[in-house]
């Protein structure tokens, strides 16, 4: 390949031959090299360079709006899960699109994805720009490889800080005020709240997925939106561990379940797949009123769970394994504050116990017996 240097207007080009391995035809290509001359040299001398060492390669022209359609049928369509897929898609076509479509992929740079990133902080919030970046991140990487690309311009581009919302949970006699009212997910929302499971786990639970002998549950699926589909993680696929209570409230609810096609613990009250929205719109929401218990979000069952397993005492790798963490550290950062709050209260139950034990005036008859056995027990 031999190149040079041409001046149109106020653009440089790189104009070079390049001779085709099939045909051995040579073909004239004109590159948009900068406003300067200096920019020019230095952008021939690179492609020289590449020629030299054999890791030159034509980049593809294509516009992001058709790159997008091509990585959504070649890429996303056989590697993600049905409910990433539709939320990349909705964000691609919704938001992507509209902004870059018309631009050629190598005329997007990553000050002009930092840009789309600062006006949509405009409008959304932090969390809902990064739902945002992380298809375009993958995209981008995808162009590279597949020869659309030389570099990535979303590699650099920052995420927006979003401060996580502070977890919602229900106290234990709001669990209990909930669990009261009667209906037909009762038994989902208890198995919920004494399992931590995820809704689509719950949903996607079916009767051969519980050993009754000992008393565990097999999570294997999700169903979510009408469809099956793996967990969220390699490590959501565990066995679960039920209370010798829950084991026979759900040998009860089995006997008066819903008959339906796919075996479901939960189906709906006409036997077909439980729709997460229609659940909370038309079964959840109405019993946390009926309750008279605040608000909260269905997550907060698992959320609850977390909380009840801390309070219990359970070894925090035995809990990060319960809920299906991807590792402990996920359980320590979701949940420290919370076992570092019950402690605390620990290490105040000892010391109001010691303090009791120095001044026996203070204390009542009730905190005498406890100190007692504390003392015999240590005795």
């Amino acid at each position: 390949m031999t190149g040079s240097i041409h001046k149109k207007g106020k653009t440089y080009y790189i104009v070079f031959r390049l001779c085709d391995s099939g045909t051995g035809k040579r073909n004239q290509k004109w590159i948009p090299a900068g406003k300067s001359k200096k920019a020019a040299d230095k952008k021939l001398n690179e492609m020289m360079g590449e020629v030299h060492n054999g890791t030159y390669r034509e980049i593809k022209k294509i516009t992001f709006a058709d790159f997008a359609a091509l990585w959504l049928s070649s890429y996303a369509e056989m590697k993600l899960k049905p409910s990433t897929l539709r939320s990349y898609r909705d964000i691609i076509n919704n938001h992507l699109i509209p902004v870059m479509g018309d631009y050629q992929l190598t005329e997007i740079t990553t000050d002009k994805l930092q840009r789309y990133v600062a006006k949509r902080l405009q409008k959304v919030k932090p969390k809902t720009v990064i739902n945002e970046i992380v298809p375009l991140k993958e995209m981008f990487r995808h162009a590279v490889r597949w020869g659309y690309l030389k570099v990535n311009p979303a590699e650099y581009v920052e995420r927006p800080k979003a401060h996580r919302k502070e977890i919602e949970i229900l106290m234990l006699d709001e669990v209990r005020q909930f669990l009261n009212v009667n209906g037909h997910y009762r038994i989902a929302f208890l198995t919920a709240v004494l399992t931590g499971l995820r809704a689509g786990e719950l949903w996607g639970l079916q009767w051969s997925d519980i050993n009754w002998a000992l008393g565990q549950i097999y999570i294997k699926r999700a169903l979510w939106k009408g469809q099956f589909q793996t967990p969220k993680s390699k490590n959501s696929i565990r066995k679960v561990d039920l209370l010798p209570q829950l084991v026979e409230e759900l040998k009860h609810w089995k006997a008066v379940c819903p008959k339906n096609d796919h075996n479901l613990v939960f189906p709906s009250p006409e036997g077909s797949m439980s729709i997460h929205e229609n659940v909370m719109k038309r079964y959840f929401n109405p019993a946390l009123k009926q309750a008279g218990v605040r608000r909260v979000s269905f997550h907060s069952l698992r959320h609850s769970n977390a909380s009840l397993r801390i309070e219990a005492g359970q070894n925090i790798k035995y809990m990060q394994l319960q809920v299906g963490h991807a590792s402990i550290q996920t359980t320590l950062d979701r949940y420290g504050h919370l076992i570092k709050e019950v402690n605390t209260e620990q290490v105040r139950r000892l010391e109001n116990m010691l303090s009791c034990v120095e001044n026996p005036d203070s204390f009542s008859d009730t905190e005498e017996k406890s100190v007692r056995r504390m003392l015999e027990d240590f005795g």
